[in-house]
């Protein structure tokens, strides 16, 4: 660009000093290389215009720019009066600090100076008067409020005197800022957000400026979060485009800023970002404090969110080892639960039953949903069951459930290895309705058939035991209840008397069902037992001599032993006494053998 020296050499100290270094006054025309101009043409040419005596317009937009020309030309005071260095920390200082919408214009503006801006501290400025102004109520500095709707146009921007200045009347809710500062990019947005912690604001409103950027730069985020809240923001009028923000960078130095706090959004929160994070393959310090979080909140999480795909290599259809974690981080937030054996553990009384039963009943679900992938493992079912202590779960009904739906979707297990994953159900704790499910399940091993059986019986007869102790208990009571009369020897009726006779009425059904059930369940075991003892005799008789020599042609000699039975034949009383002895002694062993398990 070709300029006259005189009106430069007049305002910028810089080129002053580099002609004068030149030394070379015959030469009509100088070549002055800036190359290390801050910034744009431009912004170049405002400030020839103002050496040249003309008008620059200072903006919120434009004024970082202007600065730190003035400054990196050295266009101070000592070249001219009022020059142009002076105008411009004048016009930032008066006019772009005390308004938020200009601040927030010029901290973005700037981005593609930011050495200078920070040599300056004109970044370090414009973080503390906005850090100021979200602390301060916001009438303070010029913003109506929404009750003052005579002040408001049409277009919903703000009037002065009738005139429509273009900004927009603010919520007041407190994330009215949410949005604006939604447009800065990642490092001045961190910074922010560290300098609004250091002055004090509360923990709830920064993670919820937070949740808003992130949900604006992660598209996945969205997803999971049901989509952004739809409250009118101020910064419609801004003109503004989205920064131009690295998602990875975005997330990990967005986890180091998240304060210390519980609930169920949030905690879904924290799992959409975890999600997010597996897909773009952030560092494990990122990852471990995501699920570390979570994990110290699991109780507040839901089976949707926990059902996390698996985006790397490996077979299974979800990421249960992720999950795992997350539950190992909440067993060791609850040492009470760890240090405490389970038989000495009163798990009505502790503080934190609820929230253990809670986990428990989630990682139950957790396993029946994962439980159909035919890629599973069986150690890592085993896991996520055994990952909890043992008192947390009260009934092992979602267990037998998960292995149920397991066994189902891998029918190629061997006996050895479903016997050895339902070790983990304590049968003593399944329900009546589960005992009858499992005793009539084929897929389970018989020896665990016949656990169940034996539990449920001793269920039953327990259950039985109680009736019987009650009915004695209200007919004892109910015959107290109706005594003679000392004057006219007629008996006195109390009340509730037709509702004991109801009670017992119905007792006296349930008890004769739970005798039928008893007695279906005696037949099964003598069942099982003849079945298991003609197995039994089979295979001894396969095995014998006698049955070997047989099949090898060969014949025994008769022992005296064999002979025995004839001898007693003809001793024998006479064939229907024999069969009237033979059916008792049958009945008596079968009703014996019945009850040998108890």
């Amino acid at each position: 660009m070709l300029l006259f020296q005189f009106p430069l050499l007049s305002r910028c100290g810089r080129i002053a000093n580099i002609v004068e270094e030149t030394q070379i006054t015959n030469k009509k025309t100088i070549m002055v290389n800036l190359e290390e101009f801050p910034c744009q043409s431009d912004t170049f040419l405002a400030i020839v215009k103002f050496c040249y005596g003309g008008r620059v317009e200072l903006t919120p937009r434009n004024v970082v720019m202007v600065y730190c020309a003035a400054d990196y030309l050295d266009m101070t005071d000592d070249y001219g009066e009022d020059n142009l260095l002076s105008k411009s920390e004048s016009f930032f200082h008066k006019q772009v600090l005390q308004n938020w919408k200009d601040c927030i214009l010029a901290l973005r503006s700037c981005e593609p100076v930011i050495s200078r801006a920070e040599k300056l501290h004109i970044v370090s400025r414009c973080l503390n008067a906005l850090s100021v102004m979200v602390c301060t109520d916001t009438t303070l500095f010029g913003w109506p409020m929404m009750m003052y709707g005579s002040l408001q146009s049409p277009g919903g921007s703000i009037l002065w005197n009738g005139i429509n200045t273009g900004a927009r009347i603010h919520s007041i809710e407190s994330d009215w800022w949410f949005e604006d500062i939604s447009y800065l990019n990642v490092a001045l947005f961190e910074r922010l957000i560290q300098s609004m912690a250091a002055r004090g604001i509360r923990p709830e409103n920064l993670s919820g400026a937070i949740m808003y950027y992130c949900k604006k730069y992660l598209p996945g985020l969205g997803r999971w979060q049901g989509g952004q809240s739809g409250i009118p923001r101020s910064v419609a009028s801004f003109s503004l485009t989205p920064a131009a923000v690295d998602q990875r960078v975005l997330l990990e130095s967005v986890v180091k800023l998240l304060p210390e706090k519980q609930g169920k959004s949030f905690c879904r929160f924290l799992l959409g970002l975890l999600r997010v994070a597996l897909i773009l393959g952030v560092n494990h310090t990122c990852q471990d404090s995501l699920e570390r979080r979570i994990g110290t909140q699991l109780e507040l999480a839901t089976l949707d969110c926990l059902l996390i795909p698996s985006y790397s290599d490996s077979d299974t259809l979800y990421n249960t080892d992720c999950v795992e974690r997350m539950i190992n981080h909440f067993v060791s937030s609850e040492p009470k639960v760890t240090s405490v054996s389970p038989t000495s553990l009163n798990l009505e009384s502790s503080p934190s039953s609820g929230r253990l039963k809670r986990v428990a009943r989630l990682v139950d679900n957790y396993i029946a949903e994962v439980a159909s992938d035919v890629n599973l493992k069986l150690g890592q079912i085993r896991t996520l069951a055994e990952a909890l202590p043992e008192p947390s779960r009260s009934l092992h009904d979602g267990l037998y459930r998960a292995l149920d739906i397991y066994f189902k979707a891998h029918p190629w297990l061997s006996e050895k290895e479903m016997e050895l994953l339902c070790n983990i159900i304590d049968f003593q704790k399944l329900s009546i309705d589960a005992c009858a499910h499992a005793s009539q399940n084929g897929r389970l091993p018989l020896r665990v058939m016949l656990q169940v059986l034996f539990f449920e019986q001793m269920q039953l007869r327990k259950a039985l035991a109680g009736y019987l102790n009650v009915l004695d208990t209200e007919r004892a009571s109910a015959a107290s209840m109706t005594t003679p009369n000392e004057i006219t020897g007629q008996p006195v009726q109390q009340d509730g008397w037709v509702r004991v006779v109801r009670e017992n009425q119905v007792l006296k059904v349930n008890m004769e069902r739970m005798r039928n059930r008893v007695g279906e369940l005696e037949q099964e075991f003598t069942k099982i037992k003849q079945d298991m003892k003609k197995v039994t005799k089979s295979h001894s008789y396969l095995s014998s001599p006698r049955f070997v020599s047989r099949r090898l042609g060969c014949k025994l000699l008769p022992r005296s032993s064999d002979a025995e039975p004839d001898v007693l034949e003809r001793t024998a009383p006479t064939p229907r006494v024999s069969v009237e002895q033979a059916q008792s002694s049958s009945r008596h062993s079968r009703h014996r053998k019945s009850f040998s398990l108890f």
